[in-house]
């Protein structure tokens, strides 16, 4: 996750002075003025065109301001739901407070996203590579179920605005009425435009869609549920078409600097969290998958084509919306006695009904369901709801189960201070879910491959990260093993997470690390967002703390075992750090590069986030790094055991809500005065890890200590061993007749990670000393980090017979390979440079886009 950005000029200023070319990413919804509170989208996958067609439905409310909206954000320490204005026009039961003026322009100057045409109002999207046909106003007075609203009201509907009560109580329903909204969400989307309508005028520049309506000069006179019919366009960088390692054809949403704006016109803004629902069509051969809460199972349709639907009732940014639509295949978890033997399972469409909310199936649901929908609000607990909502899902053994005084206790402790939304914080079955349900899929390729690895470790990992941090915030989990140009080890978002191959072979250590961090996002990342963008270590660094946390747990280590693979790691990362920080831009290295300006926007809501189109920034894990290490020197005051109940603690009042920096740190120098005491203020904290480029005070210190461990000094014995062997097989060397053998002793995976650098610090090895290295380690049968490093020696030393380790490693594992591009062309020799041309000729035509920039500017 991450968040927006600095203090900006008003939206038509920043549209003058931002350059595209440059490195920063404007947000330019106007967010303060309108806010999407829903979103009901309808898409048809055409992967042999590269194309999806479809529409989005916008259910918006107007916002107070800024004010309410930093309010909302945490800025203030206490979130609440903003006020709207739709609220202070409507009474308590939905009708017009007053009319007055609602349809003059104030004479004070225009805000942005006003006066687009003769002072009417814009509605400004995020919005990029899209060919929009049409925008129109939905005619929700005419769906009937919406009559239900009105007959709860005890009035009849406003004359003059009669969709605006409405849409108002429908964005407001309680949420132990979800269902009943999702069915009214879905019919009103599927409503025409009102009869006579005057039409929406548009327009798109390269960022953004701007929409108004002549004669409505203010937000709140604007129609608050509209239909955008629109095509993604193929150079559109949201979504990645390629093919998997099959060769068959797919897309997927790759985690692009600029989020979701060419998949679907959306507010980017963390604080326009919303929900959504969506329908995707695809090829019935096909499976979608979508990080909705439900496993959608394919509804079949008469053209060859399926459909799947989802939906999210928690609201999120829409940079959260994921989607993969390929031919993926299950991989079943192997059977127990008794079952089908086979392991694994293709994925095929069910024939049957269509999913629980398809409310042109079942168009009278909300009726139905309206007696419990009135005794929710007459007062039935949420817990209770989603107790039974659990049981009706298949998860009735674990919500029949009891919960214990001390989860009770737990309960009791969750103050939910979000939005409103089916919460599992307060959900006692949720508490005793240990291991979340997940699937796991991959092309049919690596489907094995997945299917031995992965499983073994995510119900463990899991049932870690639930130890540590309680409650998981999701209800399911899909694991999708993406295309090899995948350029990350891992991606997580809502009830979803996307792995690169680089993590199926070798050790298990590289590929249990990455999923417990990626599981950790599930709290801190996800449920607990960035306000700001720009401090991406909210969530990256947590990740990278946490996956420590969890893995020791997975293994199952003492307290002993656990603090030297903490020590060897952070080892591991400090060299790492100090090498980027000695590489790159000073100003990529800040964690909060706006300062005191952090999480303030313009007056409409817009922004920008810095440096997020700088393309060396995608390869930098400052953010991990420095956050990583700055939550280690915290857990090093406090201890470890105080540390991770405060994360608990956190998690409760938190989860739900975006942060800044000084939410986390500021509650933290309240939990601990000890902290202050030692001259660690808030100010002092920004100024030492967050505000500068340059490496901690406290970590040069902590540095030395990591070299003394014992796990490192067993390192260190055996990487003279192999100096010494090298020495003595150099080319003319002299050598004894009869040389002792050499007893290199075994060591684990992340100790061969750093034996491997440490022997890349030597400026000579011998080829027979490489050859023997390769031998003894079995290098080629471990994990990517050690590849990397093994492949790194080879360029090093020009070791001519290992060309074909490196060549392999660029070719199916690119999400770490760009550095061996560089290494390969800086050598100078031409065989190497033959060699990165070669893999670049036979990779760019499905590489990353981001990452074919980067090699080309190397190799050309």
């Amino acid at each position: 996750m991450q968040c927006s950005g600095s203090n900006m000029e008003s939206g038509h200023e920043m549209s003058l002075h931002l350059d595209p070319n440059r490195d920063d990413l404007p947000l330019k919804a106007n967010t303060s003025q309108m806010l999407v509170r829903h979103y009901v989208l309808d898409l048809k996958v055409h992967l042999e065109k590269k194309v999806i067609i479809g529409s989005v439905v916008l259910f918006l409310e107007v916002a107070k301001g800024a004010e309410e909206i930093q309010k909302f954000s945490g800025v203030a320490g206490h979130q609440e739901a903003p006020e709207s204005l739709d609220t202070a026009l409507l009474g308590d039961n939905g009708q017009h407070a007053s009319h007055t003026g609602c349809c003059h322009s104030d004479d004070s100057e225009e805000a942005p996203g006003e006066g687009k045409s003769n002072g009417d109002f814009t509605l400004v999207l995020d919005c990029c590579d899209l060919a929009v046909m049409k925008v129109e106003e939905v005619d929700v007075a005419s769906v009937p179920g919406m009559q239900v609203l009105q007959e709860t009201g005890g009035k009849g509907l406003c004359p003059a605005y009669p969709s605006i009560p409405l849409l108002h109580k429908l964005v407001h329903l309680p949420s132990t009425c979800w269902e009943q909204q999702h069915d009214l969400y879905r019919q009103c989307s599927q409503a025409p435009a009102p009869g006579r309508a005057e039409e929406f005028l548009f327009s798109t520049d390269r960022w953004s869609l701007q929409i108004w309506k002549r004669g409505v000069p203010t937000p709140h006179c604007f129609p608050r549920c509209i239909r955008i019919c629109y095509e993604t366009k193929c150079e559109g960088t949201s979504v990645r078409w390629t093919k998997d390692q099959s060769g068959k054809s797919c897309v997927y949403t790759m985690g692009s600097p600029i989020n979701n704006r060419a998949l679907f016109p959306c507010q980017e803004p963390p604080v326009a969290m919303s929900t959504w629902q969506a329908r995707v069509h695809a090829p019935s051969e096909c499976t979608a998958l979508l990080s909705g809460e439900n496993e959608a199972l394919p509804v079949p349709e008469e053209n060859g084509f399926s459909h799947w639907d989802y939906y999210v009732t928690m609201p999120m940014p829409a940079s959260t919306f994921t989607i993969a639509v390929g031919h993926w295949v299950e991989a079943r978890v192997r059977p127990a006695p008794g079952e089908p033997t086979d392991l694994f399972s293709e994925t095929k469409p069910h024939s049957g009904e269509g999913s629980t909310w398809d409310c042109s199936a079942q168009p009278s649901r909300v009726y139905r369901n309206q007696n419990s929908c009135e005794e929710n609000l007459a007062g039935r607990s949420v817990g209770a709801n989603l107790n039974c909502r659990m049981e009706n899902s298949g998860l009735g053994n674990v919500a029949s189960e009891q919960p214990s005084a001390a989860e009770d206790s737990f309960l009791a402790g969750v103050l939910c201070s979000h939005v409103d939304y089916p919460c599992r914080f307060t959900s006692a079955a949720a508490l005793l879910q240990e291991i979340i349900p997940y699937r796991v899929f991959a092309p049919s390729q690596l489907l094995r491959q997945a299917a031995a690895v992965l499983p073994p470790l995510l119900a463990p990992c899991l049932a870690a990260a639930r130890a540590v941090l309680g409650v998981h915030p999701f209800a399911r989990l899909d694991l999708l093993v993406v295309p090899a140009e995948f350029p990350s080890l891992g991606m997580a978002s809502p009830h979803m997470v996307f792995l690169s191959q680089s993590l199926l072979g070798g050790d298990p250590q590289l590929c249990g690390a990455r999923l417990c961090h990626e599981i950790a996002h599930a709290w801190f990342g996800l449920a607990i967002g960035a306000q700001d963008w720009t401090e991406e270590w909210i969530s990256e660094g947590f990740a990278t703390y946490l996956e420590d946390v969890f893995w020791a747990r997975v293994q199952k280590l003492s307290r002993c075992q656990a603090e030297e693979q903490y020590q060897l790691k952070a080892l591991l990362c400090w060299r790492r750090l100090r090498d980027e920080l000695q590489n790159s831009d000073e100003e990529l290295q800040i964690l909060r590069p706006n300062k005191e300006n952090t999480g303030q926007v313009s007056e409409s809501g817009a922004s920008v986030v810095k440096h997020a189109l700088n393309p060396d920034k995608a390869f930098m894990q400052v953010h991990y790094l420095k956050g990583y290490f700055l939550l280690s020197f915290f857990s090093s005051i406090i201890g470890e055991e105080a540390f991770l109940n405060f994360f608990r603690h956190f998690v409760r009042q938190y989860h739900g809500r975006l942060i800044l920096s000084q939410d986390f740190l500021q509650m933290l120098l309240d939990h601990f005065p000890e902290i202050e005491r030692q001259g660690l203020t808030l100010e002092v904290i920004y100024a030492d890890w967050l505000d500068n480029p340059a490496i901690p005070e406290p970590l040069l210190h902590r540095s030395a200590a990591w070299l003394r461990t014992a796990v490192v000094g067993e390192v260190r014995q055996e990487v003279a061993k192999w100096i010494h062997f090298s020495r003595g097989h150099r080319k003319g060397s002299k050598r004894k007749r009869v040389e002792p053998k050499v007893n290199f002793k075994g060591v684990i995976p992340e100790q061969l990670v750093l034996l491997l650098e440490l022997l890349l610090d030597e400026p000579d090895l011998s080829l027979t000393a490489l050859r023997a290295l390769e031998k003894t380690y079995h290098l080629q049968d471990r994990d990517a980090e050690v590849r990397h490093r093994w492949c790194e020696l080879v360029v090093k030393h020009k070791h001519t017979a290992a060309y074909k380790d490196v060549e392999r490693f660029l070719l199916q594992d690119q999400a770490m390979g760009v550095y061996l591009y560089g290494e390969l062309m800086v050598q100078e020799d031409a065989h190497q440079q033959a060699l990165a041309r070669r893999c670049f000729s036979q990779a760019q035509e499905e590489m990353d886009p981001a990452v074919r920039k980067v090699v080309e500017e190397m190799i050309y």
